[in-house]
């Protein structure tokens, strides 16, 4: 495959409103070549079509499925299989039972479908066979731009998930724009392989691990490796040298591993803000550029920077940022209409942008002001401190004050001694009380913090 991007997905990504009532073909490229690869070997588009007509044809009739598959390449074929079958993809931020049940009962119409034996059993199960069947050769696969693909939903982390529809064509024009973004970290000729730490559930990892490869010159490896040690193996199984999509979690924690890593044609990094000393880190370590990407399920990703040397953000093309009261309108083609954001962000004349931080992180104490995130940063920044969160707790106490809080992942540092170590750089108004150790955050899939998970933790801790 060329790493030219095709031109109707550059003609979607230019156009304000995407055509509707439009079909195409919705696995890209030559049916030989490569859509996922493993230690097995590579997986060309004609038998990953054969295989998604086959299990299609089995499917039980629903207007939903809520996909859970964990192999990389199962999640594909399921998710096409559905889509197939005129059915939308339902995807939780995570298997966990209380989360599954919440998305059943708001979509009492569906089933899952998943390709583990989990434990509890979720209702209405389907699982995928150890082998999957394929049907026999046909045309093409094709679909309808205005159909509705899946529906992710946000991870939780500041209130209750929100569900998210995405239609084909959006996610045609969204991924355009992402191949316009990525275009210097591709192949120009030929297919660049993806190996991705982030769930396909995550619309991040749908983005970069799904839809790239389904719609553009990519090759994604078939399984989610975690530890350091698996990204380094599946990294070695891509015949040329690929791209991982990770998280700030993933990539410090491949970084203070030591692990060597094969060549890399780059790293990309989002769900939570990258680190400069990281991603400098990160960049000197394995000699290669890490870019770091920016959006939220909502949105889909909208702008790109090189973190190590950049502070401020690039819109991806058509994208256009315009601050609000209550934080930031995001324009994009992809959008049916402006989605407004938490985030505070200060916009320069060519377009660019600088986050300053998000409305609700915002704090005023005595007259003060702070914010969250810039606690947690200067907490991160003492010595002996390997992670950290600072957040305000919703009660208020006996003077109606919303007390910070904070939990910290430090072994060799007691309480007293990072809080004095805070006192150094921050207004003492401002300094978490209750501050607890523990052994780890109760960090999601993609290494982001629930506010539940958060305070259920300092209650535990206290």
């Amino acid at each position: 495959m060329s790493a030219v991007v095709d031109s109707s997905l550059v003609a979607l990504s230019q156009d304000a409103a995407p055509r509707e009532c439009q079909t195409f073909a919705f696995v890209a490229g030559d049916a030989a070549s490569a859509l996922a690869f493993g230690r097995d070997g590579a997986i060309d588009r004609a038998r990953f079509q054969a295989e998604v007509r086959a299990l299609a044809a089995s499917l039980p009739a629903a207007r939903h499925a809520v996909n859970l598959c964990e192999d990389r390449y199962r999640f594909l074929v399921a998710l096409c299989a559905v889509a197939v079958r005129g059915q939308v993809n339902l995807l939780p931020s995570s298997r966990a039972p209380a989360v599954i049940d919440d998305v059943l009962g708001r979509y009492p119409d569906s089933y899952c479908l998943g390709d583990l034996a989990l434990d509890p059993l979720p209702p209405r199960y389907v699982r995928l066979d150890a082998e999957l069947a394929r049907a026999d050769a046909a045309p093409a696969l094709q679909a309808d731009a205005s159909a509705l693909l899946a529906i992710g939903f946000t991870s939780g982390s500041t209130g209750q998930p929100k569900p998210n529809p995405k239609t084909w064509s959006a996610f045609r024009t969204s991924t355009a724009q992402n191949l316009a973004a990525l275009h210097d970290l591709l192949r120009e000729d030929g297919t660049t392989c993806v190996v991705a730490t982030v769930p396909p559930q995550h619309m991040y990892g749908m983005e970069m691990s799904v839809l790239l490869p389904l719609l553009g010159p990519v090759a994604v490896h078939a399984g989610r490796p975690f530890f350091p040690d698996d990204v380094a193996r599946a990294l070695a199984d891509a015949p040329t040298p690929p791209l991982l999509v990770t998280t700030p979690v993933h990539l410090r924690a491949l970084v203070e591993s030591g692990v060597d890593l094969p060549p890399l044609a780059g790293v990309v990094s989002a769900t939570a803000p990258l680190p400069v000393e990281l991603a400098v880190a990160a960049e000197a370590r394995y000699r290669c550029e890490v870019r770091e990407v920016f959006g939220s399920t909502e949105t889909c990703v909208f702008a790109r920077r090189r973190t190590a040397r950049e502070t401020a953000w690039t819109p991806l093309p058509g994208v256009r940022v315009s601050p609000q009261p209550d934080g930031t309108a995001v324009h994009a083609p992809h959008l049916p209409e402006p989605v407004v954001l938490a985030d505070l962000m200060e916009v320069d004349a060519d377009g660019r942008f600088v986050l300053r931080g998000r409305s609700a992180d915002l704090l005023e104490i005595a007259g003060k002001r702070a914010s969250l995130g810039d606690l947690t940063r200067k907490l991160l920044a003492i010595e002996g401190v390997r992670d950290g969160a600072v957040f305000q707790l919703d009660a208020a106490d006996a003077f109606g004050v919303r007390r910070i809080a904070a939990l910290v992942v430090a072994p060799d540092l007691d309480e007293a001694t990072i809080l004095q170590a805070l006192r150094q750089s921050i207004d003492p108004v401002f300094l978490p009380r209750p501050l607890r150790r523990v052994a780890a955050l109760p960090r999601n899939e993609t290494g982001k913090l629930p506010r539940s998970a958060l305070e259920a933790m300092l209650h535990a801790a206290g």
